[in-house]
């Protein structure tokens, strides 16, 4: 097998990239702004424009056949490829310590991609339970009709994933900061679990960032975002991104044969033996992104790009306001309990030290003694939080969960993804703490 594509061509598409900041050799606050991008050669652009247009010109019919051949790297349609994706590509993939990255049109479409790219009909993979509602219905629905099967675990004990293996499993995907909030996940034994196995730890750090958690640092083999939260941070723009490692062997047992066997798409190429450590997103960005079409518009890929400069320095403050936050509801006489691993009386604060040592993130729920309808009153009651399906956004954020995200879900699946009838989950924002607190207590009150 060959380490590197037939021409020695670096991963991300385009006419000349230049060579990007690696993440051994900078500071993550320094590679938030400087990544994957430099100034536009020909108007000397010191941001990244937008590339707003859906195709490009070949040099002529060899380049053309180059191109199409995946023997050369560059532009053809902006449904494969675009100047202004490949910026924040090249920048994902830097945060995350990652070879390669592909974008698409949200978080969603990103996991599709994973997926797509992984399994066969008849394929299973293990997952965490307290993820993100939609993901829940996007694994335990959605894709039986693909026929892929979800066997969902309880993962606060790690051997849960152990117990849930079978033959068929190809993956196990997991939220170390989970989705609706305050659950933090001890790493280490579900990666020694995947390792064994011989299969991908698929990690969301949707809720993290880069900032927070980097999960191949810890041994994770992809990693998945919705950068409609926190990446773009302030709520304009939608898109997702699949970060690859490098680091996994697809050829290890003959179990990914999507990786290792020849593609009839492409003239018998194999994606593994020709591309090696960023095969993977070559074949979901060439396959899956190509036939399937849910590509990144480059206007979304500008605000996320603008958005991830700040990143750093808008996750310092996430996380402060969010534990002044917690802090007051962990108090309150209404509130009968505060899931945030930044308590100290949190049964995760310890996980969260080892994972996320600049803090447990911005979202958390808490839960009110007087249950669903006190949870509908308290979200038609504040002023400053706004009362949305989002979260990641500068402005605070507030969501009764049984009642909307996680609405589709049975009872017994809300309870244990963490989002029973008292729960109310906050997304912490940037303004002033003291406001925040006042906007709780009347609503409350």
């Amino acid at each position: 097998m060959n380490d590197k594509p037939k021409k020695a061509l670096p991963p991300s598409p385009g006419p000349s990239p230049a060579p990007s900041p690696a993440p051994g050799e900078y500071g993550i606050e320094t590679l938030a702004i400087h990544a994957g991008a430099s100034p536009e050669p020909v108007t000397g652009a010191r941001n990244t424009p937008i590339y707003q247009t859906t195709s490009y010109v070949f040099e002529d019919v060899e380049h053309a056949a180059d191109l199409f051949n995946l023997q050369t790297f560059g532009f053809i349609y902006s449904r494969l490829t675009n100047p202004t994706v490949a910026v924040l590509e090249e920048r994902m993939a830097a945060l995350e310590g990652g070879r390669a990255a592909v974008c698409a049109a949200s978080g969603h479409a990103a996991q599709f991609l994973a997926f797509f790219t992984l399994l066969e009909p008849g394929d299973e993979f293990i997952s965490s339970i307290n993820l993100y509602g939609g993901s829940i219905t996007q694994f335990g629905h959605s894709f039986k009709r693909l026929g892929w099967t979800c066997h969902f675990v309880d993962p606060t004990d790690p051997e849960n994933f152990q117990k849930a293996l079978t033959p068929k499993c190809k993956a196990i995907f997991i939220e170390v900061l989970a989705n609706p909030g305050g659950i933090v996940l001890d790493v280490e034994p579900i990666v020694a679990i995947a390792r064994e196995a011989g299969i991908p730890l698929i990690v969301d750090n949707t809720m993290a960032t880069p900032y927070l958690f980097r999960p191949i640092e810890w041994g994770a083999d992809l990693v998945i975002h919705s950068t409609t939260k926190f990446l773009s941070g302030h709520g304009t723009s939608m898109g997702g991104a699949l970060i690859e490692s490098g680091k996994f062997d697809w050829a290890r047992d003959g179990r990914f044969p999507t990786m290792t066997e020849p593609d009839p798409a492409y003239h018998g190429l194999t994606f593994y033996e020709t591309f090696g450590d960023f095969g993977f997103t070559m074949k979901a960005r060439t396959v899956a992104l190509r036939d399937f079409g849910p590509a990144m518009s480059p206007a979304n890929a500008f605000y996320t790009i603008t958005g991830i400069e700040s990143l750093p320095v808008r996750m310092e403050r996430h996380v402060a306001n969010a534990g002044i936050v917690a802090e007051f509801l962990d108090a309150h006489p209404f509130v009968d309990w505060v899931s945030y691993a930044g308590l100290k009386n949190s049964p995760y604060h310890d996980l969260a030290k080892k994972y996320l040592p600049r803090g447990a993130g911005s979202v958390f729920t808490f839960g009110l003694k007087s249950g669903y309808e006190a949870g509908i009153r308290l979200v038609e009651a504040v002023n400053l939080f706004s009362h949305l399906a989002n979260v990641g956004d500068t402005r605070s954020l507030i969501l009764h969960p049984a009642s909307t995200t996680h609405r589709q879900l049975t009872d017994e699946q809300r309870q244990a993804a963490g989002a029973g009838p008292d729960v109310i989950r906050l997304s912490v924002g940037l303004e002033t703490a003291d406001d925040l607190l006042a906007d709780l207590d009347q609503a409350l009150g």
